[in-house]
């Protein structure tokens, strides 16, 4: 039972090491949840453990509880965050560049599944244990070849084999056994053991030490005594399966999780400061200016000062076309400079820049659960127990029946090692680890494993418009100013409202009625004035007021307008009318009396797109209801519905009318997905099943979403639902194989229908089934 969680509360990763199944993750978590003030989620495929505690709770006491049942564990190093006191010591015009922030830039970011040298040592292990019990099978297998004393050269071969080459498993067994648990390791070494001792015990005390003593092994079918029966080939070559298993699942797993380690290889190692000095790049801070030149990797997230340059934002983007940037320009860390060279303004350096986000993103969802994980883990938690059990029956009832020993105890050690539950451990995170990963490489960034299974359900999508079908580069189309105000006034007032405002329309308008205005001033005409702005507030979805140069004045929709000022001037109603595909925004302010009024339209439009209209009907192939939901008039909402190929619009609704809108949709049976990019959006996005948020739009957008599209593309959407499906139907297989593995297997071995070798074989086979399955999800489109 997860543990209550007091306010305030932190969040820690520890790496594990020592977890071989399912089992294994139901006991870490056991152990890290009876620590007051923590709840944990455990995952195989990555190794790792994702802890949420109490602020007053030592890091000490997590290692310990991981200790506790028989792993060891290290918690990860937080990412370096920009801020001036890391660099405190840092005197940029002395040293010799090295300190105590020197430090790999992207430590701690992810675990790996296994270090170089572990590899080599199992690696290792497999290769002599091989070597050894290839002439222990040929032996006990042909017995053309069993020549007098074969079993005591056996005996010989097989012994360091079990012992020194199944050494990984015992070890793990024992160390669970120690906090009286059981786990895969557990069954293994039972079994390996098993056949090794009844073995040395035929030799020594049966008949099996007999010179000239020949027996035949039964692959298929039961075995009829043997009093003088010995499994050396059985203990051998099971250890080598699983040992090769193993080897094949932790090279399978590092690949799983090669998207994120290459996404944190983009960052740059070390920069070039304005100075001319280089540094180490994790040295850099937020304000340093720093030196692009082509070809090199643009160390961290910017503004360009100086210089122009074509921008290479494919391996984190997927766009091919490099990006023209000059001064005023903004840049990503890991991007590459194609040309020219560009001095740049560092904003967000460390754990704040995009490309420390998306990793995050992207670990944090092949470190999270799914519910079909959550199950898997439980019932593997039992199922250890209950296969032991159910060895032990298999040999009473085998002897109860009367039939050999050998035979029950052949039968007993085969369900031992047949039932070993690593696929089901396996079968659901490394798909999360693969699919994750590769949407990651597709633009595609999801927040945890919950979120695929949710898109995995969608049956309507309903879709912002301005920035997400359309560009959201939007322009002023048109200006009909009403009755006799003045132009320079309308844009003077116009620029002053909307310049505060992020809204792709709210900018359009402000740089049309003031292109050169620069923080508090604005331009009308060839003069620069300074504009008085007082009490400015903003009506979310319907527009803004304030008091201009004293004045109270609105900028919104047409029914904010009706609500500030009443009806509009007949000049104005027919620029309505003809503003059909335009989003109009009408401005007024108070005349001598103090009445407001209404005294310009603004015609404002953007292009669709491209892709979006191709997104549209990929989405109805599949079964997808798509509905195009706006604040936008329903002249402009229509038009670009039309354009796209939506058949449903709703439009002019208000932030709150989206939410209704994706409520009243969910009411009815209906599996939502909401995509927007706006701060209008957000409460719509947490509120639908799958909230997609585009990523060149809003923070609030972004952190209220289940999945950001990193690259501003309609057909994305369509990338994300078929990726979340191929990753369910993956799981599902996954899982299909691992219980029906199992539930097939154990009754042919409890009715001694399996050796325990070929059992062996086909236990370690399953494992790397999954895994390989899983890695297909790489080839994704």
């Amino acid at each position: 039972m997860t543990s209550a969680l007091p306010t305030p509360y932190r969040e820690a990763t520890l790496d594990i090491e020592g977890m071989t199944c399912a089992s294994c993750v139901a006991r870490v978590e056991k152990r890290l949840e009876k620590v007051d003030g923590v709840s944990a989620s455990v995952n195989l495929a990555t190794e790792s453990a994702r802890v949420q505690l109490s602020a007053d709770v030592d890091d000490a006491r997590l290692v310990a509880a991981v200790a506790e049942a028989g792993y060891t564990a290290r918690v990860r190093p937080v990412p370096h965050a920009s801020s001036v006191e890391a660099h405190a010591n840092d005197e940029r015009g002395t040293g010799d560049g090295h300190g105590p922030h020197d430090s790999d830039a992207h430590e701690g970011h992810q675990h790996e599944v296994e270090d170089v040298p572990g590899r080599t040592r199992l690696a290792t292990r497999l290769i002599v244990s091989a070597a050894l019990a290839l002439p222990v099978v040929v032996l006990g297998m042909v017995p053309a070849w069993q020549f007098a004393g074969w079993q005591w050269v056996s005996l010989v071969l097989a012994t360091p084999i079990v012992f020194w080459g199944g050494w990984p498993f015992h070890r793990a067994a024992f160390a669970a056994a120690r906090h009286g648990a059981a786990t895969m390791d557990t069954l293994i070494t039972l079994g390996t053991m098993a056949a090794y001792l009844w073995s040395v015990w035929a030799l020594f005390f049966g008949n099996a030490g007999e010179m000239g003593l020949r027996h035949d092994v039964v692959l298929f079918g039961p075995v009829h005594d043997a009093t003088a029966l010995v499994y050396f080939e059985v203990a051998a070559a099971v250890t080598v399966f699983l040992l090769l298993g193993r080897y094949i699942e932790q090279r399978s797993r590092r690949r799983a999780g090669a998207a994120l380690r290459s996404l944190m290889d983009l960052g740059a190692k070390d920069v070039e400061l304005e100075s001319g000095r280089r540094i180490p790049v994790d040295r850099l801070r937020v304000d340093d200016t720093f030196v692009v030149r082509p070809g090199e990797t643009i160390a961290t997230d910017g503004i360009v000062v100086e210089g122009r340059a074509a921008v290479d934002a494919s391996m984190l983007t997927g766009e091919s076309v490099p990006i023209e940037v000059g001064t005023g320009g903004e840049v990503t860390g890991g991007t590459v400079a194609v040309d020219g060279r560009l001095l740049v303004r560092a904003v967000s350096v460390g754990a704040d820049t995009r490309l420390a986000h998306i990793a995050r993103l992207v670990e944090d969802a092949q470190a999270g659960k799914s519910r079909v994980q959550r199950l898997a883990d439980r019932i593997s938690g039992i199922f250890v127990p209950i296969v032991i059990v159910l060895a032990i029956l298999t040999l009473i009832t085998w002897v109860a029946l009367g039939q050999p020993i050998a035979a029950g105890f052949t039968a007993a050690v085969a369900v031992l090692i047949i039932a070993c539950p690593c696929a089901l451990g396996l079968a659901t995170p490394v798909a999360i680890l693969v699919g994750t990963g590769r949407g990651a490489q597709l633009g595609v960034l999801v927040t945890g494993p919950e979120a695929i299974e949710s898109a995995n359900r969608i049956d309507t999508v309903l879709i912002d418009k301005t920035g997400t079908l359309t560009t959201g580069a939007m322009t002023v189309r048109e200006v009909v100013v009403a009755g006799d105000s003045a132009r320079a006034d309308v844009l003077r007032v116009a620029s002053a409202l909307e310049g505060g405002s992020e809204h792709p329309i709210a900018r359009a308008i402000a740089s049309f009625g003031a292109p050169d205005r620069a923080s508090s001033t604005v331009s009308s005409g060839a003069a620069t004035t300074a504009v008085a702005m007082d009490d400015f507030r903003s009506h979310a979805g319907r527009g803004v007021t304030g008091v201009v140069d004293g004045v109270r004045a609105f900028a919104g929709s047409p029914a904010f307008a009706l609500v500030q000022a009443g009806a509009l001037p007949a000049d104005l109603d027919d620029a309505l009318d003809r503003a059909d595909g335009s989003s109009v925004v009408v401005v007024g302010w108070a005349d001598a009396s103090g009445a407001l009024a209404a005294r310009a339209v603004f015609a404002v439009g953007d292009d669709v797109r491209e892709g979006a209209s191709r997104a549209v009907a990929s989405l109805r192939e599949q079964g997808i209801d798509v509905v195009l939901l706006t604040g936008d008039g329903r002249g402009a909402a229509r038009a670009v519905a039309a354009r796209v190929g939506i058949d449903e619009v709703v439009a002019g609704v208000l932030p709150e009318g989206k939410l209704a809108e994706v409520e009243r949709r969910r009411a009815a049976g209906r599996r939502v997905a909401m995509v927007g990019d706006g701060v209008n959006d957000a409460a719509a996005l947490a509120a639908a099943d799958l909230g997609i948020a585009m990523g060149g739009g809003t923070d609030a957008a972004m952190h209220a979403s289940d999945i950001t599209l990193v690259r501003n593309d309609p057909e994305s959407i369509v990338t994300a639902l078929r990726l979340s499906r191929r990753t369910m139907r993956t799981i599902r297989g996954n899982l299909f194989w691992a219980f029906g593995y199992n539930v097939a297997a154990i009754p042919l071995a409890a009715l001694g229908l399996l050796n325990p070798m070929i059992a062996g074989l086909a236990m370690a086979f399953s494992s790397v089934f999954v895994v390989l399955n899983s890695l297909r999800l790489r080839s994704a489109r």
